[in-house]
Order: C-alpha cells, then sequence, then structure tokens
C-alpha cells in the first residue's frame, strides 16, 4: 500500500479529481492550502505594495494498493499539467497497516469493498 499525496493548482482540482475518479480512485481527501515555491513577486495597488508569494494550492491524499500506484500518479500528471512553473509536486509513502473501522479488515483488503469488486 502506498500514501499518494499532491500539491496542485487550485484551477485544476477539477481535473485532477475526474481523472483520478476515471482511474477507479474515488476515495480521497483534500484542503486548499496556501505555499510558497522559489519564485518571488510583488504587487502594488494603489500605492501599497502587497506580497503575493501565497499562493493557493490543494492538497490532496489518498492510498492506494500497489496495483493502483502507477495509473494514480499518471492520472495526476496528466490532468495537472500546464507546462508551466507551479504545477506542484506529488509524493509516495510507503503504509506499514490500514485498517477498517466497520469490518476489521487489515491490509489492502481494508481498502475496498471486496462484494462490489468480485459482484
Amino acid at each position: 500500500m502506498k500514501k499518494i499525496e499532491a500539491i496542485i493548482r487550485k484551477s485544476k482540482f477539477d481535473e485532477v479529481r475526474a481523472a483520478l475518479h476515471e482511474a477507479d480512485i474515488d476515495f480521497l481527501s483534500w484542503w486548499g492550502v496556501k505555499g510558497q515555491g522559489t519564485a518571488k513577486q510583488g504587487l502594488i495597488f494603489r500605492g501599497i505594495a502587497y506580497d503575493v508569494n501565497a499562493i493557493e494550492r490543494i492538497y490532496l491524499s489518498f492510498v492506494v494498493r500497489e496495483v493502483n500506484v502507477q495509473k494514480s500518479i499518471d492520472a495526476i500528471l496528466r490532468s495537472a499539467y500546464t507546462g508551466e512553473s507551479g504545477d506542484g509536486r506529488i509524493f509516495v509513502s510507503a503504509i506499514e497497516q490500514s485498517i477498517r473501522i466497520r469490518t476489521g479488515d487489515r491490509g489492502d483488503e481494508s481498502l475496498y469493498d471486496k462484494e462490489q469488486k468480485d459482484a
């Protein structure tokens, strides 16, 4: 099992979520976050200088079975891409254990509904 976390442009969120859905990744969490990259810029409006380095982003997080790792990454790469600086990052890390609270299922079986997949 792997945890996939991605920081993407806010404007690409709907496309990324749709691409993940097409890749059969339906359970994910996201947060609106602000971040700062290497680009530095300021804005002067009516004689007042504003720091606009804090850029709004979406932070996605979800856990998948090994068989879904690459297609999840590919879906994010394809849908979040603009070719410009600031497209975001994807992080992949190992998950030691997963337990479904309702059934007590452990490991990768806790990540999908076996009855629905087998039917």
